[in-house]
């Protein structure tokens, strides 16, 4: 099984593969392929054609009979996920229907799944103990900026440091319950995994 990705953000070149593979190996798969995955820029992405050429590209990294796919990984931002995210999904579905293909959009932030899951950080990349799920922990901006505040040792929040050892201790059952972008995600993969929706 393979899972090639597209990200735009440089901290999810590990923290993405990092994510993927708890979720496979959740899932009882054990050898999965999950190449590093493709970074392009949001604005070139979502641009007419820059989704089309990086989905044609991965595809074909994804064998033809074999469960898996692409996934593409965005942060919202300003945007609505609802109205973006399908969207951006029909467009990668035209262009490679032989294979399956997911878009999830973070809302607003990567980083957002992880604060949905703040009490499991605690003794990780310099974040305490005792830290809560802040109210509508999907709605502030700057999820990054709320993770060096919280820091105890005095460092910045840096995703090229920090995503991916985040990425591999936040518990996700937590941040499923708390992020409704996240659970999306999940799903997302799981459709991936097995070609059924759902879960």
């Amino acid at each position: 099984m393979t899972i090639a990705s597209v990200v735009e953000g440089e901290g999810e070149l590990s923290a993405l593969p990092t994510l993927l593979r708890r979720l496979t190996h959740e899932a009882g798969v054990w050898d999965a392929n999950i190449p590093k995955p493709y970074r392009v820029g949001r604005g070139r992405l979502i641009k007419q054609g820059g989704l089309e050429a990086s989905v044609d590209a991965l595809a074909d990294r994804v064998p033809a009979d074999g469960a898996g796919g692409v996934l593409i990984v965005l942060d919202a931002d300003d945007d609505c996920p609802a109205a973006l995210g399908p969207s951006l999904l029909e467009r990668a579905t035209a262009v490679r229907p032989d294979r399956r293909t997911a878009v999830v959009l973070a809302q607003r932030e990567f980083e957002a799944w992880f604060i949905a899951a703040a009490p499991t950080l605690g003794g990780c990349r310099g974040l305490p103990h005792g830290l809560e799920v802040p109210t509508d922990c999907e709605v502030p901006r700057d999820c990054k900026g709320w993770l060096t505040h919280h820091r105890v040792d005095g460092r910045p929040y840096r995703p090229v440091a920090d995503q991916a050892a985040l990425a591999e201790v936040f518990d996700i059952a937590m941040a499923r319950a708390n992020s409704p972008s996240f659970d999306k995600f999940c799903r997302d993969v799981h459709y991936l995994m097995t070609g059924k929706r759902g879960a």
